[in-house]
């Protein structure tokens, strides 16, 4: 699948403002897979569906959860959460991409995880990044992408967590063990 059909199937699935933002992850995404040298057609495509579930009804993706077994803990989390492990399995059924590396990439990037591939660190970090996001902490984390991306992926988990702490709403547990492994590394270089 190309570029523009990817785009084009996408787009069906999203509002305007939303699909602006996919397009703008997409190009950050290739930038950085440039930088690491990842493979340019797989992170393309991960970052083009990452989003694919975003607004398809509560129920359905909840309906998605249970059939195809995801975890369950999922449901005890906000509905935002959903969009991307339910994304990771709509894409193989109603679009065919079955590549098990976009898959994991679309269903880890709104929350992180321990041991995130390169492929998944790209696409969690280019959605935190990409130049239309505005709030506090991004730009520090814009400035390390390119430099050292455990260390972006760590801050970008660090502010979630602080900006859900602040809302007092539920974290899931990924995204502070994201948090513990890399806080133990060399975080400073």
């Amino acid at each position: 699948m190309n570029r523009a059909e990817a785009l084009k199937l996408v787009e069906k699935q999203l509002t305007k403002k939303r699909y602006e933002h996919t397009v703008r992850v997409m190009e950050t995404a290739l930038n950085l897979a440039e930088h690491y040298q990842v493979d340019r057609q797989k992170v393309e495509l991960a970052a083009i569906f990452h989003d694919y579930a975003k607004y398809r009804h509560p129920e359905e993706m909840k309906r998605w959860i249970i059939k195809e077994k995801l975890p369950h803990d999922l449901l005890e989390y906000h509905q935002e959460l959903w969009h991307g492990p339910v994304g990771s399995i709509m894409i193989d059924r109603e679009v065919g991409i079955s590549d098990p590396e976009i898959q994991s990439a679309i269903y880890w990037h709104t929350t992180g995880k321990r041991n995130m591939t390169l492929m998944e660190k790209i696409i969690f970090i280019a959605d935190y990044v990409e130049p239309g996001r505005d709030f506090a902490g991004v730009e520090e984390v814009r400035g390390l992408v390119f430099d050292n991306i455990d260390r972006a992926c760590w801050l970008a988990a660090r502010n979630t967590i602080q900006f859900l702490m602040g809302k007092e709403q539920p974290i899931y547990p990924d995204t502070f063990q994201l948090y513990n492994e890399k806080i133990g590394r060399n975080m400073n270089g």
